[in-house]
């Protein structure tokens, strides 16, 4: 099943191209709802996949793009912006629509793929003791900022990027996902921070990985 939905915000403005793939049968947030965290984390000019699957496909993904073989929770593929015609020259800036250097060309929206395994999530928010759709909510935002360029190699980028989940995640009504059943400060994957990794996508470029 896919939903895809390019729609205007309550002011009228333009939002986020967010496309729901559906794989799986498992219970899962609505896919309007899942468009909402998205878009909470994107900017408006994004083109962006949301795919939910079962632990086979995310096994297979994570084997072929991480030479990991169990399934993970998540993994994001970062495509880059798209170059457009028509720039009045400046520097480049990604995904955002401002020209290229040269006036060539403008760079176009941002682009990218997020899979995310739903047995696996929902083992998770049980063990951790977080209602189902606040951890999509989480791994959904968090999958969005590494294709924005966030990162979390250091202790600086660990805090600013949880600093900016915390600011979105509250803005959609959920609680500190970091605190929230003693997970502060944890960092083993599949049990604090999202394991976000490289996912494909079908008749795209070679993509970014965003680690």
């Amino acid at each position: 099943m896919r939903t895809n939905v390019c729609a205007n915000d309550a002011r009228g403005r333009p939002s986020a191209a967010v496309t729901v793939q559906l794989a799986t049968r498992a219970r899962v947030p609505s896919a309007a709802r899942l468009r909402r965290y998205a878009r909470a984390a994107l900017p408006a000019r994004a083109e962006v996949t949301l795919r939910l699957v079962g632990e086979r496909e995310a096994r297979a993904l994570n084997r072929t793009y991480r030479g990991r073989d169990y399934a993970t929770n998540v993994l994001a593929f970062d495509y880059g912006p798209e170059p457009l015609r028509g720039g009045t020259g400046g520097p480049p800036r990604g995904g955002t629509g401002e020209p290229l250097r040269g006036g060539i060309s403008v760079i176009g929206p941002l682009r990218g793929d997020i899979t995310l395994c739903a047995p696996v999530l929902a083992r998770e928010a049980r063990e951790q003791g977080k209602p189902l759709e606040a951890h999509y909510a989480h791994l959904t935002v968090h999958a969005v900022l590494h294709l924005r360029g966030y990162r979390h190699r250091t202790g600086v980028e660990a805090r600013r990027m949880e600093a900016r989940e915390r600011a979105i995640l509250r803005g959609l009504g959920y609680p500190d996902p970091y605190r929230a059943a003693g997970q502060a400060g944890r960092r083993a994957e599949g049990r604090g921070r999202p394991a976000v990794r490289p996912a494909p996508g079908a008749g795209r470029s070679a993509p970014r990985a965003r680690r």
